[in-house]
């Protein structure tokens, strides 16, 4: 016995398509999940939209259960939350995460889902792969009690991790953006909001997500001497040209990169497994529902993808409601 399935499609670059997809009846040790809402990782799925992955990145960014290839056509996403309907005892009726792309129905391995807390709407719980790359950021920064720390980019990941930060005893955060609009968004999370170029200065710690040269630039820019700058941008095919020449070997700046596909060094010995459970775990503050700035029906997401790509739907987190 199968199940009918609708999937969303990448054909080519810059155009999408639902397809029909027949999924087969789950084994033993698997489960099949009836998805209920997915969310539209905005930065990296615009950029797999547009056809901009380079090739040379094509193994690194596979999601874990894309089929097709880049530049298309394939089937790409990793924030799926459903509903277990057959499968082991224990999941069976519980509401799970699964890094699964945007499908009505589908049959993965057990170990790929992750029960969602009772404290956790199914709605909000999309934003767990996104709050994971942020406590993966966090690991690989390790800000301090008292810290003056700057995120630099007010957009999905950028907000996850100023929203964690505010949790920090003693710390002065401020999101900086050029969208006005992210203002209240930022209060929303209990943090401050700047302008770039109204921005404090003197600070430990800036961890950039604009994906943008002059927001890379601007984050060096505000550092104190010895200050490091985090990036969590992906920048696709394009080139980033950065001031080099000024205070950043006077000042002995640092510039990391941090990525969530591995685990940070400073918590190796936390699993993939463990860092997601600690997601969504965090996902039961409401203060995060200022991340879902849309929602659309599954149905119409190859109309919304080309929107969200366009910057016609501007959007952090933008979610897809299943209907049977």
């Amino acid at each position: 016995m199968s199940h009918h399935a609708r999937a969303f499609w990448l054909r080519a670059p810059g155009h999408g398509e639902l397809r029909e997809a027949e999924v087969d009846q789950p084994q033993d040790g698997e489960v099949l999940v009836r998805t209920l809402w997915s969310g539209v990782s905005r930065g990296t799925e615009t950029l797999v939209f547009g056809g901009r992955v380079p090739r040379g990145q094509w193994r690194t960014m596979r999601a874990p259960f894309q089929e097709g290839d880049f530049p298309g056509p394939v089937k790409y996403g990793y924030l799926n939350v459903g509903v277990v309907e057959e499968g082991p005892a224990a999941l069976t009726g519980r509401t799970v995460f699964c890094l699964y792309p945007h499908q009505t129905r589908y049959v993965v391995p057990a170990a790929a889902v992750t029960p969602v807390p009772d404290a956790v709407p199914a709605r909000r719980a999309v934003l767990a792969g996104t709050v994971e790359t942020a406590v993966n950021a966090l690991w690989d920064a390790a800000p301090l009690v008292g810290d003056r720390i700057a995120v630099v980019g007010g957009g999905m990941v950028g907000c996850s991790v100023a929203a964690l930060l505010a949790r920090f005893p003693g710390v002065r955060v401020q999101l900086v953006d050029t969208d006005p609009a992210r203002a209240r968004t930022a209060a929303a999370l209990g943090v401050e909001f700047a302008a770039p170029e109204d921005a404090h200065g003197g600070l430990d710690l800036v961890v950039h997500a604009s994906a943008t040269e002059a927001g890379l630039a601007r984050s060096l820019e505000l550092l104190r001497p010895e200050g490091t700058v985090l990036d969590l941008s992906w920048y696709g095919d394009r080139r980033v040209a950065l001031p080099l020449g000024e205070n950043f070997h006077s000042g002995r700046l640092t510039l990391r990169s941090s990525q969530v596909g591995t685990v940070s060094p400073a918590r190796a010995s936390r699993s993939y497994a463990d860092r997601l459970a600690l997601a969504l775990d965090l996902l039961a503050d409401p203060a995060l529902d200022a991340l879902i700035t849309g929602e659309n029906r599954f149905e119409e997401l190859p109309d919304v993808m080309a929107e969200l790509a366009s910057g016609a739907v501007p959007a952090l987190c933008h979610v897809l409601r299943y209907e049977e």
